[in-house]
């Protein structure tokens, strides 16, 4: 997140899925099932989502189904394994 700020942008971290209150009740962020990891726009109010997985790490159906979605409506969106997988997605 740092290196994707450095570069003029904004860049927010999703917190998906549910957790347990203290007093035992669900909490449910709201968010649509496989949301991107990380959000944000570039200086030129250019929105992306960047998807963050290890280099083994899988993708799940849901999480492509919102990526396509992004891009068929005009957001930059992508899998990022690295800070520069992560780049090329925000430069386009």
């Amino acid at each position: 997140m740092l290196a994707v700020s450095q570069a003029g942008n904004k860049i927010f971290r999703s917190n998906v899925g549910k957790v347990q209150t203290i007093d035992g009740r669900w909490f449910d962020t709201g968010l649509p099932k496989g949301h991107a990891d990380l959000y944000g726009f570039r200086p030129d109010g250019q929105v992306f989502y960047i998807e963050v997985k290890s280099e083994t790490g899988r993708v799940r159906p849901d999480q492509i189904n919102f990526l396509e979605t992004m891009r068929k409506n005009g957001a930059l969106a992508g899998i990022a394994r690295s800070v520069e997988d992560a780049m090329k997605i925000i430069n386009g």
